[in-house]
């Protein structure tokens, strides 16, 4: 069975955003497939949460993360929360176009049942060390999902952070 995959939208921030929402999204596909590579406006030492929600809705997401964070690896679970803790991105203490880069796939978005995000990220810093993590996701809700937006834990979403939405047809 082959797989395509169509560009439904991009949005490369020329300026800074306090969220990014991807809307009316086609119900046309099988599954959607989310890459980005985002940072933080926030001035603090450390990396901000980007955050993941479906229509609008605070309820009903969990996350359970395996990381490797700068050198220990440890896991985490978030449950009945109001968003999906969906990976790390670099705030401005990082230093200059230091980005971090991930992919969230969704199957079956339009399906009435409870859907399972997978997510995959990675954080660098210059050095020696940096941050990777596979997580899974729950958003408990059978509606099919039409919009999704990304939201830094602090400050804003830099310029130059880029976001690519695709549609995946199974033919």
């Amino acid at each position: 069975m082959a797989t395509t995959y169509t560009l439904i939208s991009s949005n490369v921030l020329s300026s800074s955003a306090a969220s990014v929402t991807f809307s009316a999204i086609p119900s046309t596909y099988t599954d959607l497939a989310l890459r980005w590579s985002a940072r933080s406006t926030y001035s603090s030492a450390g990396a901000s949460w980007l955050y993941l929600t479906f229509n609008a809705t605070t309820t009903g997401f969990s996350t359970t993360l395996l990381e490797n964070a700068f050198g220990t690896v440890q896991s985490q679970s978030f449950a009945n929360a109001s968003n999906i803790y969906a990976g790390q991105i670099p705030n401005l203490s990082y230093g200059s176009n230091i980005f971090g880069t991930g992919e969230y796939y969704i199957p079956a978005y339009t399906a009435s049942q409870n859907k399972p995000i997978s997510i995959s990220e990675v954080l660098e810093q210059n050095s020696a060390s940096g941050y990777i993590s596979a997580n899974a996701a729950l958003w408990r809700n059978t509606a099919a999902i039409t919009s999704l937006t990304l939201t830094p834990e602090f400050g804003s979403l830099a310029s130059g952070s880029s976001f690519y939405l695709y549609g995946i047809k199974n033919s």
